[in-house]
């Protein structure tokens, strides 16, 4: 549960810094239009995932990993990450935005979030699978 913390909250962080960036560069939420700048939001789950299932097997698993760790794995890192990132940017919503948003707009958004998060999920656990299992 360690790895699962430490990369989650990476991915917490990192998703929260770019929620308060996103207003500061010109990039502004809009019902029902998403910006390409948003597109790009991608990559901090990428990226965290990446490396906490990398560092996973390689300190946990001894090198070795099944899909199903893996994918168990992943999910843990992502609930963590999901958990400061929605915790957070609701706060942003609530408190500090001025720009009209609600939290519809907000909650379309963390679906779509929570769609390419399970993606991203199942192709990490697929690239770093690396232990055959028998079925006799």
């Amino acid at each position: 549960m360690k790895n699962a913390a430490l990369f989650g909250g990476i991915i917490g962080v990192l998703s929260l810094l770019w929620v308060f960036a996103m207003p500061k560069f010109g990039v502004m939420p809009q019902k029902d239009v998403v910006s390409p700048a948003e597109y790009f939001s991608f990559i901090i789950p990428a990226i965290g995932l990446f490396f906490g299932i990398m560092s996973y097997r390689k300190n946990d698993c001894n090198g070795q990993m099944g899909f199903l760790e893996a994918i168990f794995q992943s999910f843990k890192i992502l609930i963590v990450g999901g958990i400061i990132a929605v915790f957070g940017s609701i706060l942003y919503i609530s408190y500090i935005s001025s720009s009209g948003d609600n939290i519809k707009d907000f909650s379309e958004r963390i679906f779509g979030a929570l769609i390419v998060g399970v993606l991203l999920a199942f192709a990490v656990s697929l690239l770093f699978t690396n232990k055959k299992n028998k079925v006799d």
